[in-house]
């Protein structure tokens, strides 16, 4: 790959994750000090991105891959999504808030799937050449959470002030910069062959149920629906707690999160080569558990620490599991099933089992609200850490070693 080529697809993918992470860390933190929303509003909020997953196939696979070049329709949904942002921006209250946000998330969840599309198309080896640039996704969410914290809208003070709603201008502004650049990214046309029937099934990925026979895979895919339900507390949860206990450039310090997964993604290949993939999913699973131990009992003064290393292991957290776990399916997939069985995992992931996180998220913060504004959350962290446990248990006992020979193929 040219140089020039390359540096046009990072510069792709650090404006699409610099969008999604100008609003989503930040997004509860947002409601409750904007809009007065309440517990149980925020998680609505949240679930919008499963809703989205749960719909992205129909929009990646009947529309994007059967009629559209890729790098068109990357562009048309980012140029409509920056007036839904800048919409979002003017929102005063949240009956107003929420429809925007969940037609927009309809329409964004599918962009992660067409930015990997539009760079593997210019791949000869997408194994060696895609990591290289994917990360430059990671690099841009990172920037979004650094500039939020220094512009200081996430302070206190910039709460007290309600500048916290100047992410959403942000993210408009950088969206429409995104999609005019996106209609000078190289053609990637359809793929789809129109003249073959159409499918629901493979479009929804569940052509690859029949993998579930496997009795390894079933207990795999389970674990995964059952282990984001914790995910879900992080996502929803981590930034209004932060904020709420006091911890200071609260955003830029979660970006932790994103510069530990770009180190254990440099060391999942020799982790996972050593040890397999069962002891790679249990040591996840142990960081899960242990991340919700450490935010339960960390403060803000002398034991911010714990919230630190709590941030810092959402590397573990996520490279091991889910980029072992898309490993571990594409190996069992096979030629017949690759994309179905990659769609069905995100579609029981982000789709099912974050939704259930989230909608139990809601609940329980709401529970365990002591007073307006102020929450148990010590009770609240130690519940994902006890489902984490029960997840690990779970898996650790019914799950056989297999020995898996990661696929040079992406």
């Amino acid at each position: 790959m040219k140089s020039i080529l390359r540096v046009r697809l990072s510069f792709m993918m650090f404006l699409e994750f610099f969008v999604w992470g100008s609003w989503y860390v930040t997004m509860g933190t947002f409601l409750g000090a904007n809009l007065g929303a309440k517990d149980q509003d925020i998680s609505l909020a949240f679930s919008t991105q499963s809703f989205g997953a749960i719909i992205a196939p129909f929009i990646v696979g009947l529309i994007a891959d059967s009629y559209f070049h890729a790098q068109r329709i990357l562009g048309v949904i980012h140029l409509l999504g920056a007036g839904l942002m800048y919409w979002l921006y003017q929102s005063e209250d949240f009956n107003s808030f929420f429809p925007i946000l969940l037609i927009y998330m309809i329409l964004f969840m599918p962009t992660l799937a067409l930015v990997n599309s539009i760079s593997f198309n210019q791949m000869k080896d997408p194994a060696k050449e895609f990591s290289i640039i994917r990360v430059w996704g990671t690099i841009g969410w990172i920037a979004s959470g650094i500039l939020i914290s220094y512009l200081a809208w996430d302070s206190q003070a910039g709460l007290a002030d309600g500048l916290l709603k100047y992410t959403w201008l942000m993210a408009s502004i950088v969206s429409v910069i995104l999609g005019l650049f996106s209609f000078t990214l190289p053609h990637t046309p359809p793929r789809a062959d129109r003249s073959t029937e159409f499918k629901l099934s493979e479009i929804l990925g569940l052509d690859a149920l029949s993998l579930l026979k496997h009795k390894n895979f079933f207990i795999f895919f389970l674990s995964s629906i059952l282990i984001c339900i914790p995910l879900a507390f992080y996502y929803q949860n981590a930034s209004p707690f932060l904020t709420e206990i006091g911890v200071e450039n609260s955003t830029g310090k979660m970006t932790l999160g994103q510069v530990s997964e770009v180190l254990f993604m440099l060391a999942l290949p020799l982790f996972f080569s050593r040890f397999g993939i069962k002891k790679t999913l249990i040591v996840a699973m142990i960081a899960w558990a242990a991340r919700y131990v450490f935010f339960a009992f960390g403060n803000a003064d002398e034991q911010v620490w714990m919230l630190l290393v709590g941030i810092a292991l959402h590397g573990v957290c996520y490279d091991f599991f889910f980029v072992s776990g898309q490993i571990y399916t594409d190996a069992h997939a096979g030629a017949k099933f690759k994309s179905s069985a990659q769609g069905l995992i995100t579609l029981a992931t982000y789709g099912v089992g974050m939704l259930i996180g989230f909608w139990a998220a809601g609940h329980i913060s709401d529970y365990f609200l002591v007073e307006e504004g102020n929450h148990d959350w010590e009770s609240i962290w130690l519940i994902p850490a006890g489902i984490s446990v029960l997840v690990l248990l779970f898996f650790t006992f019914l799950f056989k070693s297999e020995t898996i020979k990661p696929i040079n193929n992406r």
